[in-house]
């Protein structure tokens, strides 16, 4: 027979519960509770009740159970398994990861301000950032670290989190780095110290043609406003009449700055996304003042990676007709979060509302068969043929809204583009998958630059000279390929063909992105991408940019 407890034994439990306990089981009965509201239980709940039955389990788990168990991992545990049953978005993060997963959104980090890759086990820059710590004191693209404060940097051992936990640190402090330079009989020995870096949300902004400018953003961050800002002044100074803003790839980031940057393209007075939730009344958030580009014919390129605040752009762009949405559904991310801190510096990212779009849609996907379904959704598009054909979606009429102009468009699974365009398949094929998670892309780039820095740099000193005149030659082709084949990467001929002005520019565009900036990559690329291809097609068609939006 098992043991069972007396009223007195429950006083003693009653009174050996402690103020930090206490303070947890409150939070967990608060979860317990939205739980409860999530999975639209109709029943009354006295939360005291619920408080004291966990506070009892923990009792007993505590000083009762068979093992010993560590109470902190075991608390986490349950935090974590709570909120996985309310949605996909609410989350818990630890203290240790609470500063590490602000970084991108706060724009900013400490540490030694370069970027680079692992290759051959090796540290490779790719390029200090400029006017950072690295840059002050001379370190180049190219080199590679082989000691940080005496310590080997290669081998096995070397990956992300051990440069990442190595290089960053505290403003102020010293970090000696040992680089090897080619060219040079001995290793160079280098002191930085440590500064505040700039993280930049814009991958890229240039010119496409004499009159439209591309901007792509790549998160919405605390900063974002100020680079976007900064990108239409600086275009505009070159012809800019037309915009391709590319939120392709981008999950999102602050509310607040996704507004900012909606209300550059939208009037006075326009709603731009309303949010409302059980706890949060209803908030309206509308376009303010004058905005920097409420004139001129606009594309918003969108794939199935934007998400959050893309959508929320995308769909008030849409719903007053500003302009015309290219390319295919985007992830369908509808929830608001707010994080609350936890006493012990943890946080949980709660969801606390639903945001809607000007024309009353919320464009959150289904997460009725849980989590682990939820975020297979790609492969279900990808099995649906959804990738390739717009015919292979399907929203029911329930969820049927219409734009300023009375166009009809959907809520409930993400925005829809007005045009759509397929998953390229040459740039997502096996072989060129094969390609780069062998290495053979990096390593080709590497080697030749290893070889052809310095004469590159001589004949093209800068970015638009190199972008016009220089070109990969057909015995580079072949030594890429040999390096496929020394991998054991299969290629037919016909894959060859197939693949070969798509690798070659490529190639291209990460040669420029190591010899002189980031953003140059996507200004190389960009003839081949089918999505910017159709963007220009419709701005340069008047009669077809306005029926669009008719």
């Amino acid at each position: 027979m098992g043991a069972s407890f007396s009223e007195s034994t429950y006083r003693h439990i009653k009174l050996n519960m402690n103020k930090k306990n206490l303070s947890l089981m409150v939070f967990m009965a608060f979860l317990a509770i939205t739980n409860l509201h999530a999975q639209n239980y109709v029943q009354n709940i006295d939360p005291e009740v619920t408080v004291k039955k966990l506070n009892t389990l923990i009792y007993l788990i505590n000083n009762f159970y068979v093992d010993t168990l560590n109470m902190n991992d075991l608390t986490e545990t349950i935090i974590m398994n709570t909120l996985k049953e309310l949605d996909p978005h609410s989350a818990y993060i630890t203290k240790k990861d609470v500063e590490k997963a602000n970084e991108g959104l706060e724009g900013r980090f400490e540490g030694v301000g370069l970027t680079f890759q692992l290759y051959k086990d090796t540290i490779l820059v790719i390029a200090p950032i400029p006017g950072g710590p690295s840059d002050k004191v001379g370190v180049l693209a190219g080199d590679k670290i082989i000691t940080v404060n005496g310590e080997d940097a290669f081998g096995e051992k070397i990956n992300n989190e051990w440069v990442m936990d190595h290089l960053r640190g505290e403003k102020g402090t010293v970090v000696i780095v040992g680089i090897y330079r080619k060219g040079l009989d001995k290793p160079i020995e280098y002191k930085i110290i440590r500064d505040e870096i700039p993280i930049n949300s814009m991958d890229a902004a240039f010119m496409l043609d004499k009159e439209t400018g591309l901007i792509k953003l790549n998160r919405f961050a605390k900063q974002s406003q100020e680079e976007f800002d900064e990108a239409v002044i600086r275009l505009r100074k070159q012809g800019m009449k037309n915009l391709v803003f590319d939120l392709r790839g981008n999950s999102g980031g602050y509310l607040g700055t996704a507004m900012s940057i909606a209300d550059e393209f939208l009037p006075t007075g326009k709603s731009i996304v309303y949010t409302e939730g059980i706890h949060s009344a209803r908030q309206d958030l509308n376009a303010t003042n004058a905005g920097k580009f409420e004139q001129g014919k606009l594309v918003v390129l969108i794939n199935e990676g934007s998400a959050s605040a893309s959508e929320i752009v995308a769909g008030a762009i849409q719903d007053w007709d500003r302009g015309v949405i290219i390319g295919r559904r985007t992830f369908g991310k509808g929830l608001v979060q707010r994080p609350f801190l936890l006493p012990d510096g943890s946080q949980v990212r709660l969801t606390i509302a639903r945001y809607y779009t000007p024309s009353g849609r919320n464009i959150q996907k289904s997460y009725d068969d849980g989590t682990d379904e939820y975020y297979k959704d790609f492969m279900h598009r990808v099995e649906h043929g959804e990738l390739m054909s717009a015919d292979s979606i399907h929203f029911p009429d329930s969820l049927k809204y219409q734009t300023a102009n009375g166009r009809v468009v959907y809520g409930g699974g993400g925005v829809m583009p007005d045009i759509f365009v397929p998953f390229d398949s040459v740039r997502y094929s096996r072989t060129y998958t094969d390609f780069i998670r062998k290495g053979v892309i990096n390593g080709f780039v590497n080697d030749y630059l290893d070889q052809n820095r310095k004469s590159l740099l001589k004949n093209y000193p800068d970015f638009k000279q190199f972008n016009s005149n220089f070109s990969l030659s057909e015995d580079d082709f072949r030594t890429f390929v040999e390096k496929g084949d020394k991998e054991k990467i299969e290629i037919s001929e016909e894959e060859i063909t197939t693949n070969k002005a798509f690798v070659m520019l490529q190639l291209k565009g990460l040669i420029a992105r190591n010899l002189y900036e980031t953003g140059d990559y996507f200004e190389v690329i960009a003839p081949a991408d089918k999505e910017i291809s159709k963007a220009l097609e419709v701005i340069n068609q008047d009669q077809t940019y306005k029926n669009l939006l008719d």
